[in-house]
């Protein structure tokens, strides 16, 4: 049966349709029979118990550079009018983030929200995966230069990174040396009000950083992100370059490990970041990517997959 989807999401026009992951779930959905709607986060609206949002209907079609019609303008009551909310907005996981996944919450229980906005709210992709410590490198989350210093020492080498921080963004690395480390920590003491992720450095990163899907708990497939000429960062979004991968037997383990609990949360998309096969880094929720590079070089349909979970879900409704 035809699907009412309602896309919140960031500008159609900015996108980069030639690997950008929304994209491809939207012309899956399209080819499925399914209407689509397009909003942006800041659309939303709760009045009188109803959550709303100033939605347009949107049509997508894979030619860069007229990628997208906009059709005409509703104001949709998202728990109603309807069938499932796919959000999809781009972190920063800020504050509008939070009040976004709240308002959703509302609806929960007449419209299907992918993924689950309190399993979004509550899983921040660098903090729930401490909860699978005995999967990660050595690790401290922290504001304190003295704690940091103390970790440096221990173990020679680090990284830093903010602890909300998206996209490969302000990663550094410090050597043995502790050059510029109190420098680091006072700019990112400034910066940011929370502490921020200090790890042992995995000189494995430059055999790339690989990124698994999973879709309602089941591996959809992966890619290999290698870092560019003297970078440490791998994300595709800052000149990593993807590679066709495998999982190790590791790799397996933790999947087999998350799948339960990622089942059990209604996170049907997720995305999993392993370094050297074994070092488990994060636990992307939020906007998960990667599926369409995946898609290349396996010849998979993981969009497909995807909106299979979907109407198995919205089946039971």
């Amino acid at each position: 049966m035809p699907l009412r989807v309602a896309v919140q999401m960031d500008p159609l026009e900015r996108i980069n349709i030639a690997g950008d992951s929304t994209f491809a779930l939207m012309l899956s959905a399209q080819a499925r029979g399914h209407k689509l709607y397009h909003y942006l986060a800041e659309d939303l609206t709760w009045q009188d118990g109803r959550l709303y949002a100033g939605a347009h209907e949107a049509s997508v079609q894979a030619v860069a550079g007229d990628h997208y019609r906009i059709g005409d303008f509703a104001i949709l009551d998202l728990g109603r009018d309807v069938d499932v909310v796919l959000m999809r907005q781009d972190p920063p996981f800020d504050l509008g983030y939070i009040t976004a996944t709240h308002l959703l919450d509302r609806i929960q229980g007449e419209t299907l929200v992918v993924n689950d906005p309190a399993a979004v709210r509550d899983a921040p992709e660098k903090l729930w995966v401490l909860d699978f410590a005995q999967y990660m490198p050595p690790t401290m989350v922290t504001r304190s230069l003295g704690a940091t210093r103390h970790f440096l020492a221990e173990h020679g080498d680090i990284v830093i990174k903010p602890l909300h921080g998206f996209a490969g963004g302000s990663v550094f690395r410090i050597g043995s040396d502790g050059r510029n480390l109190a420098s680091l920590i006072e700019l990112f003491n400034r910066t940011y009000r929370e502490p921020h992720v200090v790890q042992k450095f995995l000189p494995e990163i430059a055999e790339g950083d690989k990124r698994i899907v999973l879709v309602d708990g089941e591996v959809a497939g992966a890619i290999n992100r290698v870092p560019g000429e003297g970078e440490i960062r791998s994300n595709l979004a800052v000149g990593g370059k993807a590679a066709k991968t495998g999982l190790t037997a590791r790799e397996e383990e933790i999947c087999a490990v998350l799948a339960p609990e990622l089942k059990r949360r209604g996170l049907l998309f997720v995305g999993l970041d392993v370094i050297g096969g074994k070092w488990l880094t994060e636990i992307n929720v939020t906007s998960p990517t990667g599926i369409v590079a995946i898609d290349q070089f396996n010849g998979t349909d993981t969009p497909g997959l995807i909106w299979d979970a979907i109407e198995r879900r919205t089946a039971g409704r």
